[in-house]
């Protein structure tokens, strides 16, 4: 069975060649787990992985990380420096070796600064571009085993959400941080790996801000409570919105915006199948939101899309005129803020199939605990 990231590598390399790069250059990203297998998070050393357009990939690493990424990664040269030498002497070596001195090197998008500025000390003579150019259109189309993946997320978070409305009456007098603990108590449980993000609880009026995060306000009867939540399953991330009243009668108007979102986020999920635009999906899910007279309490973009990363491309928002294609994955995500009252929001990832969409969340919608 051909090795994954080998094969995304050489998809990588001609798009390279399509837009008349000649490297790109890599640090401890998701880009780089992309193309090498090799995951780290960034640190002072200099850690790079040349992927040439012609030629097969070479990693620059300290000492310390050569034999660990002979194990974990396909990459066959791996060449290492130590802490007493000056790294840069060997990155000008292995340009010299891929001929990328007067070359267009497409550096990480997230590369620390401290890198790209060495990079441009050492190779003066080359062009500098970013590897999004290249890698964000291979990376919005999942193949098989990542979309299988996600769905795994997918049915943890659902396992997870199920769960916690069954507390009902149980969260009254929570705080939201410590609702948010017992979520992500329970997703490692579920065989979470961590959190895909800062779990939100936003309760009552905590609801109407899309980010708030969690604080120390107690959850009370009739509240509507907003919860925001995933975990990565190796390496990929769950996402999933739900707004749920545990206990007690909420405020008047709650049920009508809680249904005008519920059929915005209906209204937008149908609207996904290949060929459509990504404007035309936030538009669906916004126009049915305006018809109930709340379009200007939808504040953010109906989604985005999520892989390695909880946000990248595409992203579900106006003005965005990619077409759709199979294998993407992306949130669909409507929401209606009412400051200082409440906020509702209701989140599924979708995935795009050869004649349609496919939800890969499916835990109950309503706002009644279970």
């Amino acid at each position: 069975m051909p090795n994954v990231f080998a094969e995304r590598t050489r998809r990588c390399r001609r798009r390279l060649r399509a837009v008349d790069a000649d490297a790109a250059v890599l640090f401890p990203s998701t880009n780089l787990f992309y193309v090498s297998e090799f995951r780290e998070h960034p640190g002072e050393r200099h850690l790079l992985l040349f992927v040439p357009a012609d030629g097969d990939p070479v990693f620059v690493v300290p000492d310390m990380y050569g034999e660990q990424i002979a194990d974990e990664s396909w990459v066959a040269d791996v060449r290492t420096w130590s802490d007493g030498d000056d790294p840069l002497d060997l990155v000008s070596a292995v340009a010299d070796d891929l001929d990328l001195r007067g070359g267009h090197l497409l550096v990480d998008d997230t590369m620390w600064a401290l890198f790209t500025q060495d990079l441009r000390r050492a190779l003066p003579e080359a062009t500098f571009g970013l590897a999004g150019e290249v890698l964000e259109p291979l990376r919005m189309r999942k193949d098989e085993s990542e979309i299988e993946t996600l769905s795994r997320a997918g049915e943890l978070a659902d396992e997870v959400c199920v769960e916690i409305r069954k507390l009902g009456e149980d969260a009254i007098g929570m705080t939201e941080r410590e609702l948010a603990g017992e979520i992500e108590t329970r997703l490692a449980e579920a065989g979470g790996e961590e959190p895909a993000f800062d779990t939100i609880v936003g309760s009552g009026p905590n609801g109407a801000k899309p980010h708030h995060g969690h604080g120390d306000r107690r959850i009370d009867y009739g509240d509507p409570v907003v919860l925001d939540f995933g975990a990565f399953v190796d390496g990929y991330p769950g996402d999933q919105t739900r707004t749920v009243v545990f206990a007690g009668t909420p405020p008047e108007e709650f049920d009508r915006v809680h249904r005008a979102v519920l059929d915005a986020q209906r209204a937008g999920v149908e609207a996904v199948e290949p060929g459509v635009t990504a404007e035309s999906v936030d538009r669906a899910a916004r126009e049915v939101i305006e018809s109930y007279g709340y379009g200007e309490q939808f504040i953010h973009r109906t989604g985005h899309g999520v892989g390695l990363d909880v946000h990248e491309g595409p992203y579900i928002v106006s003005g965005n005129d990619r077409e759709l294609e199979p294998g993407m994955v992306f949130s669909v995500e409507p929401g209606v803020y009412l400051s200082g009252e409440f906020g509702v929001r209701i989140e599924d990832l979708v995935v795009v199939t050869e004649d349609g969409r496919e939800r890969l969340n499916d835990s109950p919608r309503t706002w009644r605990a279970l």
